[in-house]
């Protein structure tokens, strides 16, 4: 278990909190007490949330239920795009790249081409274009959408990161929860994410007791799982890179532009133990300087004529992959990572049942596809 002192606060900020608390208590019980309207729609909408401000593994979860639900259903994302170049309703092709939508949205479009992906910051709005251009949709999933109380999903799926924990957090700008706690009790489903492998059966136990969830609440939990290196330039690179092949005297530079580097960085040092880091902020969109800086760090790094290999988060990959800066030593050595989540406790069979179950009570008008979707085995390729 992670230890309360490891979440870092800012004491000195907790008046400000409380004047930001008291704005967003007062704002969900406009929407409790319905002075404030959430719309329901007559298709099934899954919500992925969390109440934190950063990375709790969102589309990692995303991309668990497509793969779940692609074969049997026609699915529809809708995103706000965060960090994209772009405003208003946009409705993503195979032409769409990170600046017009998204780095996240991008690299869901790319696993999957088959499935809709659209982005729009008004979540209402978005759902009803899309009701509109694609009424064929059976399913629809907010990525990113637990604030977004004007809109009722059929269920709503909480997210929280195992290394910090919601119950060990405090509200913005004190802490990262942008809502108390208290309002996790809006979610049908609760997940703890980024588990580690070695997680105790006491930390189960401890978890599930401190979140104190209502009956009607289920509590799942999750894991990281690592899938092998794919170039982000496969027409650049001349020979496959697989992370067990990789010796422990090479030279790495990994670099991460995502909220919580830790588990990407560690996963690659247990194969590449002296592998040099660069981290970025979170969705960081990588400017001429930064891909000089990149430039600079591979030359200090070479030896002779070999360069290092360069490994980065898919997230980072569906950024750079568009980037006009990139030289040609950085795409000639640069792989990304790609990873999935993993259900503990044997949990998947359980999850699975009850997300098919709330499809078939809240689905209206549903015609079974034709011919069932062959879902990719996820690459940004």
């Amino acid at each position: 278990m992670q230890e309360e002192e490891n979440v870092k606060l800012y004491k000195w900020l907790s008046p400000v909190s409380f004047i930001y608390g008291l704005g967003i208590r007062l704002r969900n019980k406009l929407f409790d007490w319905d002075i404030l309207c959430s719309k329901n729609y007559d298709i099934p909408i899954l919500s992925v949330g969390n109440i934190t401000v950063g990375g709790t593994g969102k589309t990692p979860h995303i991309e668990y239920l497509i793969r779940l639900l692609a074969p049997s259903y026609r699915i529809a994302i809708l995103s706000r795009g965060y960090k994209r170049k772009t405003k208003g309703f946009i409705l993503a092709n195979n032409s769409s790249t990170a600046q017009e939508i998204g780095d996240e949205p991008f690299q869901i479009k790319h696993k999957f081409p088959d499935i809709t992906v659209a982005v729009d910051s008004n979540r209402r709005r978005g759902i009803e274009k899309l009701m509109q251009l694609s009424p064929e949709i059976d399913i629809i999933l907010l990525d990113d959408a637990f604030q977004h109380r004007y809109i009722t999903p059929s269920t709503s799926i909480l997210l929280s990161d195992f290394n910090r924990m919601i119950y060990e957090d405090k509200l913005l700008p004190y802490g990262r929860l942008r809502e108390p706690i208290n309002e996790k009790s809006r979610a049908q489903i609760v997940i703890v994410t980024k588990c580690p492998i070695d997680i105790k059966p006491i930390d189960f136990r401890i978890i599930s007791k401190r979140l104190q969830l209502y009956p009607y609440q289920r509590l799942y939990f999750t894991g990281l799982s690592y899938d092998e290196l794919v170039p982000v330039f496969p027409d650049e690179i001349n020979t496959p890179l697989c992370l067990s092949n990789i010796s422990s005297q090479d030279k790495v530079l990994v670099i991460a532009g995502i909220a919580s580097p830790q588990p990407f960085i560690q996963h690659i040092r247990q194969f590449a133990p002296k592998a040099e880091s660069m981290f970025f902020s979170d969705h960081h969109n990588f400017s001429p300087k930064d891909i000089a800086n990149i430039q600079n760090k591979l030359l200090k790094m070479k030896n002779g004529n070999t360069f290092p290999h360069i490994i980065v988060t898919e997230k980072d990959a569906a950024r750079i992959m568009h980037n006009p800066n990139i030289t040609n030593e950085i795409k000639q050595n640069l792989f990304y990572l790609p990873l999935k989540i993993r259900f503990l406790q044997d949990q998947s069979t359980t999850f699975n049942a009850q997300i098919r179950d709330v499809i078939i009570k809240n689905r209206k008008n549903y015609i079974p596809k034709t011919h069932k979707n062959n879902v990719p085995k996820g690459r940004l390729h």
